[in-house]
């Protein structure tokens, strides 16, 4: 019966139950048919296999009921105790260890093996009270604080721990004649049954494996590492009808099975298999991994699941997503051109108030698409596409803080005092304030940053006598850098109220030499670079 029943994923303590038990009976029934002493003693070596070796198979069976774990080194000190016991049983006749005499009388024609027990017997006796004692403490505390465990399964296995305990201690008090521990092992073998049966309900990993082989919706076809066919269920074959004239352990030959093969291979090279396998209207999914043989690789699994709802589902919701993206898309770029057109409506503002610097807005825009496209081809420095468009679009706010500066300096036809120029220097500061301010809450965290960046910074030096943090070298970030050479270049070449434009050559020598103390020297090379083009611009 338990064969019938049994299940690949049956740990090994119940089929050596299974296999023990009718050893040990086998051994009672020879015993009763003994007629001299030596053949009393084979037969009783036989019933000892199970007695010294089932306390420790049924505690291990009653703690995985239970759900509680046995360490492996626990396991081994039982299998050992449990060795030397029936080896002390074995030396019976060569020994006093397990039994100090033993000698066979009948009963009304029946033999009678009639013990005195050694020192090994007792200690025999000891270790089923040990443990049946663990098996009672492991039930107790399921009962009441352990709810992964049935209940019906605790009070079962109590029962037949219990009916157990009186076949091996109690029986031997009652009658010398009949071995009471035989019924025993028969309520035992009958209660494991009744709780196997039912923990194949709870094993959800073996019921899902199971349902899914005999699922439509899964089709599984194994090979061995030679890549010789194993084996595959029926839907495997339902949907690959040639699988059915493949024979085991031969190779794949058949043309409409290649596909196969290169599932395999591209598993093999990649470890990686991304395809799917079109059957009717059906869309198949198609995984492979390694097929396991305990913890040896024996070969490969391909997996075939029925993925065309999920296809589906996907495809709509993407249409779905492509039109809402569209949506999206066109009212954030509507909201990012009104953001634009505020903040540059803001510059010329600025720049209408600044009697000094008329178009310095636009040119210095254009400017700096002129010096990033040098950049770029001296490759100075690695700019992506994002930044480089940040930057131009960052440009115009750069001197926005003029706003906060009062009228009187702003519109000044002269040069400033020192009162005044200090006054003039908090435009570098109070733009980054106003840039932070407008800019919060944006989705474009990257453009947000160079803006700040570009107004706080585009005065500094690269000696450390800039303003308004007096930062050194690379301490300023690059964009700040580039809109310093491109902000100087234009007020060089470009008439203000106070001075008159100077000539090209002018403007190339004073920012050719002040790279290394007011510029960047690593933008040295894209300035000469682009010097032609800016030129050509001005002109």
């Amino acid at each position: 019966i338990f064969f019938i029943m049994w299940r690949k994923r049956f740990n090994i303590q119940s089929v050596v139950f299974y296999i023990l038990i009718p050893i040990s009976e086998l051994g009672l029934w020879l015993r009763s048919c003994s007629t001299t002493l030596e053949e009393a003693v084979l037969a009783n070596k036989f019933i000892y296999i199970g007695g010294s070796y089932l306390p420790m198979f049924f505690t291990i069976f009653i703690y995985s009921v239970c759900n509680v774990n046995i360490h492996k080194n626990i396991v081994r000190a039982m299998f050992v105790i449990s060795t030397v016991l029936y080896g002390s049983v074995l030396s019976t006749n060569y020994s006093d260890l397990f039994y100090r005499n033993v000698k066979l009388e009948f009963d009304s024609g029946d033999p009678i093996l009639v013990k005195e027990y050694g020192f090994m017997h007792h200690i025999f006796i000891a270790w089923i009270i040990i443990t049946f004692a663990a098996n009672f403490a492991v039930l107790i505390y399921s009962f009441f604080k352990n709810n992964k465990v049935s209940t019906i399964h605790v009070i079962l296995l109590f029962f037949i721990d219990l009916i157990a305990v009186f076949g091996y201690l109690g029986g031997r008090y009652i009658s010398n004649k009949f071995e009471f521990y035989s019924i025993g092992y028969f309520v035992m073998q009958v209660g494991y049954l009744l709780i196997i049966n039912r923990v194949c309900l709870y094993d959800i990993s073996d019921n899902v494996i199971e349902g899914l082989i005999d699922s439509d919706d899964h089709a599984f076809i194994s090979f061995d590492l030679k890549m010789k066919y194993l084996g595959s269920n029926s839907t495997a074959k339902r949907i690959l009808p040639a699988l059915n004239n493949v024979r085991i352990d031969g190779k794949i030959r058949k043309p409409e099975l290649r596909i196969v093969n290169e599932w395999i291979i591209d598993f093999i090279t990649d470890k990686q298999v991304n395809n799917e396998y079109l059957y009717g209207d059906r869309i198949y999914d198609i995984t492979v991994d390694h097929l396991y043989n305990g913890r040896t690789k024996y070969g490969y699994q391909i997996t075939m699941t029925d993925d065309t709802r999920n296809r589906k589902y996907i495809s709509l919701l993407n249409n779905y997503n492509a039109q809402l993206k569209e949506e999206v898309g066109k009212k954030t770029e509507h909201i990012n051109e009104m953001h634009n057109k505020l903040i540059l409506g803001l510059a010329v503002m600025v720049e209408s108030r600044d009697n000094s610097t008329g178009g310095h807005i636009r040119r210095t825009s254009d400017c700096i698409k002129i010096l990033i496209a040098s950049i770029k081809k001296t490759g100075a420095y690695e700019l992506d596409d994002t930044f480089c468009k940040n930057l131009i679009k960052a440009a115009p706010m750069h001197d926005l803080g003029k706003i906060a500066v009062d009228d009187a300096i702003l519109r000044k036809p002269g040069r400033f005092t020192p009162e005044e120029f200090e006054q003039m220097k908090t435009h570098a500061a109070k733009g980054a304030e106003m840039i932070e301010a407008v800019l919060e809450g944006t989705d474009d965290e990257d453009f947000r940053r160079i803006a700040i960046n570009v107004a706080h910074y585009h005065h500094e030096r690269m000696d450390g006598t800039g303003y308004p943090e007096k930062l050194k070298g690379s301490d300023i970030p690059l964009e700040a850098r580039i809109m310093a050479i491109v902000d100087v270049y234009d007020a060089l070449v470009s008439k203000r109220c106070y001075k008159d434009s100077m000539s090209f050559e002018q403007a190339f020598n004073i920012i050719d030499g002040g790279m290394g103390s007011q510029f960047d020297p690593g933008l040295h090379e894209s300035f000469l670079d682009a010097r032609a083009g800016l030129e050509e611009y001005y002109s």
